[in-house]
């Protein structure tokens, strides 16, 4: 299967873990991917949060990394892309107001193509008006939105693959959630002997 060209959006305080491990992990099995912010330039920078369980009634938030970005999102054509990638974080809370955010998402699901949303990135789905008819799952606390996002939207409490939709609940979801992605994908990873020093 050839390479994908994946879109991944981004804002400040996206999560860290499920924008640093994806990004790492789509291009460590061969696809092509840009991180893009709405109102940044490529080589700008987003500040990521890093979200933790601790027991307590919901997540605790410190402060992850600088993470350069590759495209502008005003600036990027959706057609060029394969696949929409949607992390989450609090940085969804205000991305699903932009609308080059929401165009983007549209986009994707009026062509079919692959889009995979994990944690809050659900939310933006949700204000994009195209979850009619959907099973998926999100941070169990956006579970809300989900649920009233469109008619016969049904939230599950597992990663899920819907279509050509794949989505998470947390970091935690992470390799399962890139597994169900690069499966729908076609992406075929081989493994070989490694080579030793007899050889």
């Amino acid at each position: 299967m050839p390479a994908k060209d994946i879109l991944v959006i981004v804002g400040d305080f996206s999560e860290d873990y499920e924008v640093m491990v994806a990004y790492q992990a789509l291009q460590m099995v061969g696809h092509d991917v840009d991180v893009a912010c709405p109102d940044k330039e490529a080589g700008d920078t987003i500040k990521t949060a890093i979200h933790d369980f601790r027991g307590d009634q919901t997540y605790i938030e410190t402060r992850g990394h600088d993470f350069e970005l590759t495209a502008s999102l005003n600036d990027v054509d959706p057609n060029e892309y394969d696949v929409l990638l949607l992390p989450g974080g609090r940085a969804p809370e205000y991305l699903r107001t932009r609308e080059v955010v929401l165009e983007t998402v549209r986009h994707f699901f009026e062509e079919d193509k692959p889009v995979a949303a994990i944690c809050h990135g659900p939310q933006i789905l949700a204000a994009a008006g195209v979850l009619d008819g959907y099973e998926l799952t999100s941070l169990p606390d956006v579970r809300t939105d989900v649920e009233h996002a469109g008619a016969g939207c049904t939230w599950v409490d597992e990663v899920t693959r819907d279509g050509n939709l794949v989505t998470g609940q947390t970091w935690e979801d992470l390799s399962e959630w890139l597994a169900e992605l690069l499966d729908l994908l076609g992406t075929e990873i081989s493994h070989e002997e490694p080579i030793t020093a007899d050889d």
